[in-house]
């Protein structure tokens, strides 16, 4: 439970390094999806792929426009991308939208 809590404060700190070995501490290997998004960035993503701004993005998901921006740059960090038209590009080649 302490590795799994200490895993989503690593997450929402977007300390990628930190997560990825608590993670490994627990035996997951990866995540399901493309580029090692968790769900949540999975979501944020789509609307991302559908123009939506920060604002928007956390209304519709209850949460934060900080934590938006937080999950915006994870995704750009695992994605290797700069841009949101980059990540929205690739949410099209992998099918996420």
């Amino acid at each position: 439970m302490e590795l799994d809590a200490a895993r989503r404060v690593f997450e929402q700190l977007g300390a990628v390094p930190a997560m990825e070995e608590a993670r490994q501490l627990m035996g997951w290997t990866s995540y399901p999806n493309p580029g090692g998004l968790t769900p949540r960035e999975v979501e944020v993503l789509r609307l991302v792929a559908t123009g939506a701004t920060n604002r928007e993005i956390a209304d519709s998901l209850v949460i934060s426009e900080k934590t938006v921006a937080r999950h915006v740059s994870n995704m750009f960090t695992k994605l290797g991308v700069s841009s949101r038209a980059a990540a929205t590009a690739y949410a099209y080649e992998h099918d996420l939208v």
